[in-house]
């Protein structure tokens, strides 16, 4: 068998080389669970860092600053309101942000004075803005009703287009994976929650599931006559059409990620704190995630899903005492659930002389 660059597209789409997918979707689901719960804790010891569009309060933003220096913006504000802990950050390369809990008329003109003395910039320089907390309560409320109208609407399109709900719950399944992972960079990282990085997640929920209906798409086609042969079992199927898109998605992704990431870098390392960087993270690693779990986790979810269907576990069960007697075939499979039988790696292939 020949893993060559070149020709692995080819072997994978044929059948002539498998990567484990389906074989070993429990080493798959292992891993998902359990860097989810590391970045996830990580993330919950840290901390939600939310943007003031979210928590409210009072920002100033100060343009053309010489000086980089953020400790000095926070002498200012606590000289002011002695018990205020602000962000301070730097963007691009001359303008500086600083946020802080609510302020009334007065606090705020005398920060913005201070702020205009200390960087040695006009007051009319300095620019104020306030976002109550009603607003930004609103805006979460309302986020989470619109992600969860979109996983309800969504999941019921899939149920109609599969004529499946176990497809369909599968797919959800692994959407919320890449939602949780997602989140959970973003808290490791710590870049602040803004209706950018909203923004970014719900762009990654699309992509998500495009990249997963392309592989479904190909286990429907791969199993609409399933129960007319004995040539493979149901999961063999799913584990040819897993490996069918693999090339497909992975260089698909790769074309996403290039750009993202260069926006990525610009929005971090160079521009500083801004929308760039919030929602390039978000689309960066979503898109990442979303690869890995449409091609590692969607097709072993539908398997395990599906596997104990009476008339799939019927007929895995014919195809493997079909083998045993010696027909054709490609691998083993357990009847009870689904599983790929392997032996040193690789499935065991018995084949027939048609007479």
């Amino acid at each position: 068998m020949r893993l060559s660059t070149a020709n692995l597209g080819n072997d994978l789409h044929t059948g002539a080389a498998s990567v484990p997918i389906v074989r070993r979707r429990r080493i798959w689901y292992l891993i998902s669970v359990i860097v989810v719960v590391i970045l996830g804790s990580i993330a919950l010891v840290r901390g939600v860092n939310l943007g003031i569009e979210f928590t409210g309060g009072s920002e100033f933003q100060v343009s053309g600053v010489s000086s980089s220096q953020e400790s000095q913006a926070r002498d200012v504000v606590r000289e002011v309101v002695s018990d205020n802990e602000p962000k301070v950050t730097m963007i691009g390369g001359s303008t500086l942000r600083v946020q802080t809990a609510q302020l009334d008329t007065q606090q705020t003109q005398q920060v913005a004075q201070d702020l205009a003395d200390t960087y040695s910039v006009p007051v009319s320089d300095v620019s104020t803005s306030y976002i109550g907390p009603v607003w930004g309560g609103d805006v979460t409320t309302k986020m989470a009703r619109g992600v969860a109208v979109f996983i309800v609407l969504v999941a019921a399109v899939m149920a109609l287009y599969f004529r499946n709900v176990k497809t369909s719950l599968a797919a959800m399944i692994t959407l919320v994976h890449d939602m949780l992972f997602t989140a959970a960079v973003y808290g490791v990282v710590g870049f602040e929650i803004t209706p950018a990085t909203v923004i970014g997640f719900l762009t990654i929920l699309g992509y998500s599931l495009y990249d997963t209906i392309v592989v479904f798409d190909k286990v429907r086609e791969n199993t609409a006559h399933l129960t007319d042969q004995n040539r493979r079992t149901y999961a063999e199927s799913v584990e040819l059409a897993a490996n069918q898109t693999l090339m497909r998605s992975l260089n698909t992704s790769i074309v996403a990620l290039l750009p993202v990431g260069s926006i990525l870098a610009i929005g971090a390392f160079v521009l500083g704190a801004g929308t760039l960087k919030d929602i390039s993270l978000a689309l960066f690693i979503g898109i990442f995630v979303g690869t890995y779990s449409s091609v590692f986790l969607a097709p072993g979810l539908v398997v395990t899903l599906r596997g104990r269907e009476k008339d799939i576990a019927s007929h895995s069960r014919r195809v493997l005492e079909a083998r045993s007697a010696g027909s054709e075939g490609t691998g083993a499979d357990d009847a009870s659930d689904g599983d790929l039988e392997t032996t040193g790696g690789s499935t065991t292939t018995t084949t027939r002389r048609r007479r």
